[in-house]
């Protein structure tokens, strides 16, 4: 089958002998070949991307029970690539692929656990559906869920009442796997006591073993330890090394802890400049990083294709940046693997869900969909309201500029030149770069409104000259005037002709 799929694809140059390699060892059933040929097919490796191709293997492998294949359907199903849109099949796909050790359908399970348990990705907050997943999840053997079930009984919910003996129970569980969530949840049980006493050893003890799998909570914990003096001796030198650490990962407590350490010169030399850097900094990084790099590269190569399915399972486990980089391609209408009425559709859907992990420019794109009609019917009023939700909470100098507009026109919103003319300003004081088009949106309305004001002005003054005339003449001067015109016609019609 390898053989046959391989004469199926483009004609290329490029094809490296590793790919014939894997070819002639899927012909002999090698299923880890047979993956591999899939995924080269599907991402576009070795110069080459034949979507076709790689789910006739995917579906040839998941019936032999290739949780690798039953990952890849699901994503594939998630998002309409080269198979039918339906969310329903893809999540049977995940849980298969997840009950069959796949980790990527774990975190994707554990994903949709997280996106329900805190209202992410378009989705409402429903703890019974998080717990559900959770459940799913940890019953596969997930780690990262049974960690998770003892987050949410430890904090306590709806579904979940809160139990520190459950959180307990479901923390040891996943430390025993050595997963890094329990072992950091354990220590924060003992470290506030709960359902267990106080005990600053333990927590140090579950805190390092974290730290050491490299859980930048677990680091920052004993960053604070160590600055606070809870339970050991203050150093302030360890403590600057566990908050480095954990802001390697982008822990925000721990960056915030190091911008205070550097503004106050606590255990280190004072740098202003280096707080302020530090205050604005937070990075991005995961395990993923690597697919970001090649997704990048296929994208500047030309190959939309390949960089766009790169991406877009890197948006489905939950990337933010993944999100806006797919939403991107797929508005630009480059991408050959999904219909063109899709795009938008799917576009919007991907802005969504990085808008709700805190993109201010995903919030303004939503408004931009709703304000144009893309992917969505028209709608001022929505369009507003993301407006004003990326200009008041994000300070978007764009989203300023666009209530601006909508105020000065009335468009969704109520009309109000005042508050058009101070968001306009608002703008420009935000961003050099808005200065130019406040500038001329400015002079617009106020030339606008100036000709507006002279209209009525001389509406007001022509009303009370007829007014005047009315009181001078009498209530009939009109019919007067109308005679008078007629007599004067005549008078000249006879002196021309006569």
């Amino acid at each position: 089958m390898g053989i046959k799929i391989l004469q199926q694809s483009k004609s290329q140059k490029q094809k490296a002998q590793a790919y014939v390699f894997f070819a002639k060892a899927a012909d002999m059933g090698n299923m880890k070949a047979m993956e591999k040929m899939a995924d080269a097919l599907l991402f576009g490796n070795f110069g080459m991307q034949n979507i076709t191709a790689a789910i006739q293997l995917y579906e040839s492998l998941a019936k032999e029970g290739s949780y690798k294949a039953q990952n890849a359907l699901g994503f594939l199903s998630s998002y309409g690539i080269g198979m039918e849109y339906n969310q329903a099949k893809a999540l049977i796909y995940y849980t298969f692929g997840s009950a069959g050790g796949s980790m990527m359908s774990q975190m994707i399970l554990v994903s949709l656990g997280q996106l329900h348990l805190i209202g992410r990705k378009g989705l409402d907050q429903d703890y019974y559906k998080a717990l559900y997943y959770f459940l799913k999840a940890a019953k596969a053997g997930s780690a990262n869920a049974m960690a998770f079930i003892g987050k949410m009984y430890l904090e306590g919910n709806a579904a979940a009442p809160q139990n520190n003996a459950t959180a307990f129970k479901y923390f040891s569980m996943a430390a025993s796997k050595g997963n890094a969530i329990g072992l950091h949840g354990l220590g924060l049980l003992y470290f506030y006591g709960k359902g267990v006493p106080v005990n600053y050893a333990e927590a140090f003890k579950y805190f390092q073993k974290a730290a050491e799998k490299g859980w930048p909570n677990a680091q920052f914990q004993l960053g604070f330890m160590y600055y606070s003096g809870s339970g050991v001796w203050k150093d302030y030198k360890l403590a600057f090394k566990y908050f480095y650490l954990a802001s390697q990962s982008g822990q925000p407590l721990a960056i915030y802890y190091l911008a205070e350490m550097y503004a106050t010169g606590t255990g280190v030399l004072r740098s202003c400049r280096t707080a302020v850097e530090l205050y604005k900094g937070v990075c991005e990084l995961g395990h993923w990083a690597e697919k970001f790099l090649t997704a990048y590269f296929a994208y500047k190569d030309g190959d939309i294709d390949s960089s766009l399915v790169q991406y877009a399972l890197l948006a489905e486990m939950g990337y933010e940046v993944a999100q806006s980089n797919s939403a991107f391609i797929l508005e630009s209408k480059k991408a050959k693997i999904l219909e063109k009425e899709k795009m938008y559709p799917m576009a919007l859907l991907l802005w969504n869900r990085a808008a709700i992990q805190g993109n201010a420019f995903a919030r303004v794109k939503i408004g931009d969909y709703h304000y144009y009609g893309y992917g969505t019917k028209k709608d001022y009023q929505t369009a507003a309201t993301h407006y004003s939700i990326a200009a008041d909470k994000y300070h978007s100098a764009q989203a300023m500029f666009n209530l601006a507009y909508m105020y000065e026109h009335g468009l969704g919103i109520a009309k109000d030149i005042h508050l058009a003319r101070r968001l306009y300003d608002m703008a420009a004081q935000t961003s050099p770069d808005a200065h130019i088009p406040v500038f001329f949106a400015l002079m617009k309305l106020e030339a606008m409104h100036l000709l507006r004001d002279i209209l009525f002005f001389n509406q007001f003054t022509m009303r009370w000259k007829w007014m005047k005339l009315d009181n001078t003449l009498g209530p009939h001067w009109d019919l007067f005037v109308i005679g008078l015109i007629v007599a004067v016609l005549v008078f000249l019609l006879r002196n021309r002709y006569g």
